[in-house]
């Protein structure tokens, strides 16, 4: 016979040991087994889905409603509709939709009053009209800008022309090139990147023909242009290189004439304190 360690079998947990006061043949009914849920009893109930209506507001809340809070109202009242089209619901939708149109009515009439009363700060106008006599006048203003400001540079720039043999659109803008020397009588320096290849890996050339902007006495250079350009837009684009090279302008501000400093299309005029008119001062 095995001999049992009483300890062991206390330790194990709840036993007739644990027991001894009920005595040797201790018994009791065992607790009755739970009979297993219906199915169907198991399933979640689930509550009907509760949809507002406008019965709950007035004209005056839909209107001062905040605009999310709106077009969160607006999408359920559609989906109400579409779902039960029923002339109450697609009423309620469309009074909906109308309301969002008179709003959207109401910012556009304040906007227009605004950008007309405060044209200085908001409209461009004054310095990019659209009407024919303003298009011309600004034409005017761009081209005598223009025009000054490549006179005044001729006497310490020059334009540096690379071409290769061959080229038949470095031959069409030696045309070019021509007319505007003649015109502002600037030195033009030509370089045949195949005979003097150290220029062109200075300058990383490798496309002809292409004009850079250089300074005399100085390592700064700007490209103005690579492959074929006509004489106005050689103009525009030297313009623009000489003031960068200059300091004039930057990248934020490069399109910029001189004209339009200050205005709307002077990307950084805003940070002008005067410009923050929604600001309160003391």
């Amino acid at each position: 016979m095995v001999a049992t360690d009483t300890h062991a079998i206390a330790a194990q947990g709840d036993g007739y040991y644990d027991k001894t006061k009920d005595g040797w043949f201790w018994y009791e009914d065992p607790p009755p087994e739970l009979e297993p849920l219906d199915p169907i009893d198991q399933k979640e109930t689930v509550s009907p889905r509760v949809l507002p209506s406008l019965d709950n507001y007035e004209v005056e809340d839909l209107w001062n409603m905040y605009p999310d809070d709106f077009q969160e109202l607006l999408n359920v009242l559609q989906k109400k509709a579409v779902q039960n089209p029923t002339e109450q619901n697609i009423m309620e939708y469309l009074t909906m939709q109308d309301i969002a149109r008179r709003k959207a009515l109401a910012y556009t009439s304040a906007t227009m009053y605004v950008t007309q009363k405060r044209g200085d700060l908001f409209s461009v106008n004054q310095v990019y009209p659209t009407a024919a006599p303003g298009i011309s006048a600004r034409v005017q203003m761009q081209n005598s800008e223009i025009s000054k400001t490549i006179n005044d540079a001729g006497y310490n720039h020059a334009l540096i022309f690379f071409v290769s043999p061959g080229c038949g659109f470095c031959e069409k803008q030696v045309g070019i090139l021509a007319y505007f020397k003649d015109k502002y009588g600037w030195p033009i320096k030509t370089i045949d990147i195949t005979r003097n290849t150290n220029a062109a890996s200075r300058f990383n050339v490798t496309v002809t023909p292409t004009l850079l902007l250089a300074k005399k006495g100085q390592d700064n250079y700007m490209t103005v242009s690579t492959g074929v350009i006509t004489m106005s837009e050689l103009e525009r684009k030297l313009y623009r290189a000489i003031r960068y090279l200059k300091g004039n302008t930057g990248q934020k501000d490069f399109l910029m004439y001189d004209f339009q400093k200050d205005s709307p299309l002077d990307p950084e005029s805003i940070l002008n304190k005067s410009k923050q008119p929604w600001k309160k001062t003391n």
